[in-house]
């Protein structure tokens, strides 16, 4: 990894709640002191680096003196909106004494889900990255809620992997309290072991992820979700314990910490990402298992012969996700044709369509130009 340490350009790291709290009820200056000083060392080698920062509501049950059984969304929200201010002013000194400008950037799954908005806040965080900002980020707590259904990422880990997606980073480092993917949940198993490289996020890289620990919200599902998502844009990933000493210039430097997760494709451009993102999609299509395979190799269009089912509501044009008829999300692409239209063309031939609609839009239900595979 030393050679390939060195190319790393833009970096995109995260840390959670059980990392800047280290292991208390409160967050740890040090801990963030320590970021900073990291962070920094990056900056000033030239490198742009972003960093996805949670903390805000233990930031702020911290000053508000919360009873520690208070716990419901709104008193969340309220955490979330003094600590969210305390947390940036931390950051914006630390910062400051290096001669660094920080830029606050919060973030909802809607604000990224429309594909106008998608390009505002990439370019807004590409000029800020361009002219050595260290754009601070963090979901909107104050207005992503539980009960507004698909307005919140649910954790860091998943909006680290959209913001490495957003900006095309080359290295999404997830600073963890663990040291990385291990065989077996440590804590239970003794003889479970570190894996310290990752070349394909499958099944079973998936089922030796564990649940929750400590205060925080995710835990180690969601960083390999995170890591799928990011790695299937190009993008390198290492999850490490980001207690290690200097664990991010060592990185850059090409030492070998945690679990090495590596890119799943070359870089591709901003419109399939977006799409891969998934925070777009309206629908899916259940493929069978010739249509699976082909858009599996790559370069395939996905034809109406393949479809076996239809779920959702969508509209020409919209992005849809391609499952098998497991339910393993394979693809997610812009589709041809509305949901009640691929209901009437599904498992016909192209040359029919025309007659099935009385209307055709291609011999395809997904162009492969419109088709990201994962």
């Amino acid at each position: 990894m030393a050679k390939q340490g060195k190319q790393y350009k833009r970096i995109v790291a995260k840390f959670g709640t059980n990392l800047l709290t280290n292991g208390t009820d409160s967050i740890d200056m040090n801990v963030i002191a320590g970021i900073v000083r990291q962070a920094a060392e990056l900056r000033k080698q030239g490198r742009e680096i972003a960093l996805v920062s949670s903390g805000a509501v233990a930031s702020g049950k911290q000053y508000l003196k919360v009873p520690k059984d208070k716990k419901d969304v709104p008193m969340r929200q309220v955490m979330a909106a003094v600590g969210q201010h305390v947390l940036m002013n931390s950051y914006t000194e630390l910062f400051r004494r290096e001669g660094i400008v920080t830029a606050q950037a919060l973030l909802t799954k809607l604000d990224l889900a429309d594909r106008i908005s998608y390009l505002n806040a990439r370019n807004t965080l590409l000029i800020l990255l361009e002219l050595g900002v260290v754009p601070i980020i963090n979901e909107n707590d104050v207005v992503a809620i539980e009960e507004l259904e698909g307005a919140h990422f649910g954790d860091n880990d998943n909006l680290s992997g959209m913001v490495a997606n957003l900006i095309d980073a080359d290295l999404l480092v997830i600073m963890s309290d663990v040291a990385g993917l291990y065989s077996a949940d440590p804590a239970i198993d003794k003889k479970a072991k570190l894996i310290p490289v990752v070349k394909r996020i499958d099944k079973d890289i998936e089922k030796m992820a564990g649940g929750t620990r400590g205060r925080g919200t995710g835990g180690m599902t969601t960083k390999i979700q995170a890591a799928k998502l990011a790695t299937a844009s190009g993008t390198a990933v290492v999850i490490a314990n980001g207690s290690e000493p200097d664990l991010l210039p060592r990185l850059i430097d090409g030492e070998s910490i945690g679990t090495m997760f590596l890119p799943a494709t070359d870089k591709i451009e901003s419109r399939k990402r977006w799409i891969l993102s998934g925070l777009s999609t309206k629908g899916k299509l259940v493929v069978d298992g010739g249509a699976a395979a082909a858009l599996s190799r790559g370069n395939k269009s996905l034809l109406p012969a393949g479809v076996k089912g239809v779920e959702g509501s969508f509209k020409r044009g919209d992005a849809v996700d391609i499952a098998t008829e497991s339910g393993e999300r394979i693809a997610c692409g812009i589709s041809n044709y509305s949901a009640a239209d691929i209901e009437k063309i599904k498992g016909a031939r192209s040359d029919k369509i025309e007659g099935l609609l009385g209307h055709g839009y291609g011999d395809e239900v997904v162009h492969r130009d419109n088709i990201v595979v994962l």
